[in-house]
C-alpha cells in the first residue's frame, strides 16, 4: 500500500480547507478511507450500505440519508486530523476478502470475488505489482532489453525495467514521449475514459478535469517520464526499421535509423513492442484527393498554423476523432460539411469538459488513500458492468434492432437521447440513428455531436464520395460541395498490427506470413509461436470494446512480461529463450473466436474495424477484464518452451532445462 506522510503545511489551515472540501466528498469513497485509517469495520455496517451505482455517475451521496452522510464526514475529519498529527493508518495490510467486503459497501452491490485480487493490486496490496524489484531479478552481464515506442506501454515498460535493474533502451520515432497523445493534437482531442483511471496506478496526478483533453494528458506522460528518470534511456527521433531473431545467439537484431540518416543494429535479449494500435493513420482511397487545391490532412497530422476562421470545412468520417473535432471547430468556421458513411451510437457525456472542483482536487491530492479508493470505484463503474448485455440471445425475437432484452433497453435509452439532442430537427433522425444494435461498433461519447449536426451552418451528407475535385468533394450522386479545407477523420490502420517495421522470427518467418491465413492473433494478446523473447503490448484481441481502462490493461501486460522475465532468469540462471507453445496459443485463440461468436461484434450484418477481411474479430477482447487480469497475474511458465540461451537449438517441453 502506498505510504503517506503528512506534509508540514499549517494544520489549522489544512483542517479548515478539509472541512470545506468534505462537503463535496464522494461518501462511498470516504467510507473506504475511514476503514483504512481507523481499521474499524463499524463503517461496513448496514447503516452505511450505499445504494447501487446507476450508469456512469460518481453517485457522490451513495444514496445515504443526509444525517448519515454528515456522520461520515465528521468521522473522516477527526480521523484525518489524527493522521495529520502523525497517527499511522491502521490498515497497513489487507486481505482480498476485506477489499471485497469494503467495495461491496461502496458500490451498493456484491463486489465480484474475481475483482477482489485486481482491486487489491490496484491498492498496492500485491507485491508482484510493486515497482522496486531489483533484488528479485538475477540479471546476467550483457543482458539488454529493447523497447519499441515511448507511448503509454513504452513508458510503463521503461519504468518497470529501470526499477528492476535491467539494462534497456527505448526507441522512439518522435521527439517526445506520449505516442498517440503526442501525435494527435486536433481540437477537442481527449479521453473518453475518466483520467483518474486513464493514468498509472503508481503515478497519481492532480487532474483539472474528469475527462482530460490532449494537452493535459500529454503533459502528464511527459512528467511521469521525467519523474521516473527514464528519458536518458530513450533514443528519440529514431525508428525501428526491422527486427529479426538470430537463432544461433537467441537474440534479436534490431535495425534502427535516426532522422538524420544514421543507421545502427542493436542486439536485444528481449524485444518489447509498444507501438500500440493507433499509430498509423488510415487514409481513404478517394480519387482526386491529391488534386485538391486547399489544405487536406488527417486529424493525427493537424497543422499547428491552421486558421479555420471563416472557412468552409469538410470532415470525412464520423468516428471517435470526428465526434470530438466537429463540435470543437464549428463555431470558428463559416460552414461545416460532414461526410458520413455509416451511423454511430454515442452515449450521454455529462462530465464532458467538466472541471474537477478545487475542493475535490484537494481531497484527491491531500487525503491519504482517497484517490486510490476512488480509482477502484471508477474501475468498477467503467469495467465489465455491461459485458452480460453484449451476449447474443438466440431466442430474442428482434435481432434486427438488438441482440437481447438488455441491449434493446439500451437502444431505447440512446434513441430517446438522440431525439432530445436533435431538438426541432427531428427530420435528421433517419440520417443519424443507427440501424444496428448499440455497442455493435465502438460506443462513442457525445461531445455535442448531435446538437452540432442539427445546426443551420452544418450539412450532413450521407452516402458515398465519388471523387475530390480541385475545389471540393463530389458525392456518388453527382453533387459537389465546395470547401476550403478537408479534414480526414477516418481513424487508424488498427488491423495492420506490428505493421510499422519488418518483424521476422524463426527461419526468417515474417509476422505478415505468420498472420496471413487468419489474421493477427497472439497468446494473451502479447506473444506468438516462432517469435521467441518477443512480446507486443496492446496486441491482438486486447482492445476494450465493453469498458475498462487501457492504461490498467497495459500495466497488467507489462507486469506479466516482467514476471515471466523474472522467472525465466531464475530458472535458467542467466540468458534464456522463451516461446509460447503452439498448442497453448492456438487453444487460447480458438476460445477467443468461440466467445466472440456469442457476442455482439459478430452479429449478423455487423461491420466494424474490429474484424479482419476473414471475418475474425482480431481487435477487441471478448473476455471480462477481471478474467484477463487473473490469467496474466498467474504468470504461468508452463505455457512456454523455456531453455537457457546457450543450449542446442532443439526446444524442450515446459520449463525443462537442457544441459549445455
Amino acid at each position: 500500500m502506498t505510504s503517506y506522510s503528512p506534509n508540514i503545511q499549517d494544520t489549522s489551515v489544512w483542517s479548515s480547507t478539509l472541512q470545506t472540501a468534505l462537503a463535496d466528498a464522494n461518501i462511498p469513497t470516504l467510507l473506504m478511507v475511514l476503514v483504512h485509517l481507523t481499521g474499524s469495520k463499524e463503517w461496513l455496517a448496514s447503516r452505511y450500505q450505499c445504494t447501487k451505482v446507476r450508469g456512469i455517475d460518481d453517485h457522490d451521496t451513495g444514496g445515504l440519508e443526509p444525517e448519515v452522510q454528515q456522520e461520515v464526514r465528521n468521522a473522516a475529519h477527526t480521523a484525518l486530523l489524527a493522521w495529520k498529527q502523525g497517527l499511522v493508518p491502521k490498515l497497513q495490510h489487507s486481505s482480498a476478502q476485506l477489499v471485497q467486503d469494503m467495495l461491496s459497501i461502496s458500490i451498493g452491490e456484491a463486489f465480484p470475488s474475481g475483482y477482489s485480487d485486481m482491486a487489491a493490486a490496484g491498492l498496492g496490496l500485491d507485491e508482484e505489482f510493486a515497482l522496486d524489484q531489483a533484488d528479485q531479478f538475477h540479471v546476467p552481464k550483457g543482458f539488454q532489453v529493447v523497447v519499441i515506442g515511448a507511448g503509454v506501454a513504452g513508458i510503463c515498460s521503461a519504468i518497470r525495467l529501470k526499477k528492476s535493474g535491467i539494462p534497456f533502451v527505448v526507441i522512439e520515432k518522435n521527439n517526445e514521449v506520449g505516442g498517440t497523445w503526442h501525435e494527435n493534437r486536433y481540437p477537442g482531442c481527449g479521453v473518453d475514459t475518466p483520467n483518474h483511471i486513464y493514468s498509472f496506478s503508481f503515478a497519481k496526478h492532480d487532474w483539472s478535469r474528469y475527462f482530460a483533453l490532449q494537452e493535459e494528458i500529454q503533459n502528464y506522460f511527459e512528467q511521469v517520464a521525467t519523474d521516473f528518470g527514464i528519458r536518458e534511456h530513450i533514443r528519440f527521433n529514431t525508428k525501428v526499421q526491422a527486427a529479426r531473431y538470430d537463432e544461433s545467439q537467441s537474440r534479436w537484431r534490431v535495425d534502427i535509423e535516426s532522422t538524420d540518416g544514421i543507421q545502427e543494429t542493436l542486439q536485444a535479449d528481449m524485444l518489447l513492442s509498444a507501438v500500440g494500435l493507433l499509430n498509423m493513420p488510415r487514409m481513404p482511397h478517394i480519387r482526386g484527393l491529391d488534386n485538391f487545391k486547399g489544405r487536406c490532412f488527417h486529424t493525427a497530422r493537424w497543422p499547428e498554423d491552421l486558421d479555420l476562421t471563416g472557412k468552409r470545412v469538410a470532415v470525412i468520417g464520423n468516428g471517435a476523432s470526428a465526434m470530438q473535432v466537429v463540435p470543437a471547430i464549428v463555431d470558428q468556421v463559416e460552414h461545416l460539411t460532414i461526410f458520413q458513411r455509416s451511423k454511430q451510437w454515442a452515449a450521454p457525456f455529462a462530465k464532458f469538459k467538466k472541471q474537477v472542483p478545487d475542493s475535490v482536487r484537494f481531497l484527491l491530492r491531500e487525503v491519504p488513500y482517497y484517490q486510490e479508493w476512488y480509482r477502484q470505484r471508477l474501475s468498477w463503474i467503467f469495467n465489465d458492468r455491461i459485458h452480460y448485455s453484449l451476449q447474443k440471445d438466440p431466442e430474442w425475437p428482434h435481432p434486427e434492432r438488438a441482440i437481447n432484452k438488455y441491449n434493446d433497453r439500451q437502444r431505447i435509452h440512446f434513441t430517446d437521447y438522440i431525439k432530445e439532442q436533435l431538438g426541432t430537427r427531428q427530420e435528421l433522425l433517419d440520417d443519424v440513428l443507427p440501424d444496428y444494435p448499440p455497442f455493435g461498433k465502438r460506443m462513442l461519447m457525445d461531445n455535442g455531436w448531435f446538437r452540432t449536426v442539427a445546426r443551420d451552418d452544418v450539412t450532413l451528407v450521407t452516402g458515398g464520395i465519388s471523387h475530390v475535385s480541385e475545389h471540393g468533394i463530389v458525392t456518388d450522386r453527382g453533387v459537389e460541395h465546395e470547401v476550403d479545407i478537408i479534414v480526414i477523420a477516418t481513424g487508424f490502420d488498427a488491423l495492420n498490427m506490428l505493421g510499422s517495421f519488418d518483424l521476422r522470427g524463426r527461419g526468417g518467418l515474417s509476422i505478415r506470413e505468420a498472420w496471413a491465413a487468419q489474421g493477427a492473433q497472439a497468446f494473451h494478446g502479447v506473444t506468438m509461436p516462432d517469435f521467441p523473447n518477443f512480446f507486443a503490448f496492446a496486441g491482438p484481441n486486447t482492445a476494450l470494446g465493453h469498458g475498462g481502462s487501457v492504461v490498467a490493461m497495459l500495466e497488467a501486460q507489462v507486469r506479466y512480461v516482467m514476471g515471466l522475465m523474472k522467472k525465466a532468469l531464475k530458472e535458467c540462471e542467466g540468458r534464456f529463450e522463451l516461446e509460447v507453445k503452439r498448442e497453448v496459443h492456438d487453444d487460447y485463440n480458438q476460445r477467443i473466436q468461440d466467445a466472440h461468436e456469442r457476442m455482439i461484434w459478430t452479429h449478423k450484418g455487423m461491420s466494424n474495424w474490429y474484424r479482419n477481411p476473414q471475418g475474425r474479430v482480431v481487435a477487441t477482447t471478448p473476455f471480462r477484464n477481471d478474467d484477463y487480469w487473473t490469467w496474466l497475474r498467474a504468470t504461468d511458465l508452463a505455457h512456454y518452451h523455456l531453455k537457457p540461451a546457450s543450449t542446442p537449438q532443439s526446444r524442450t517441453n515446459g520449463t525443462e532445462k537442457v544441459p549445455a
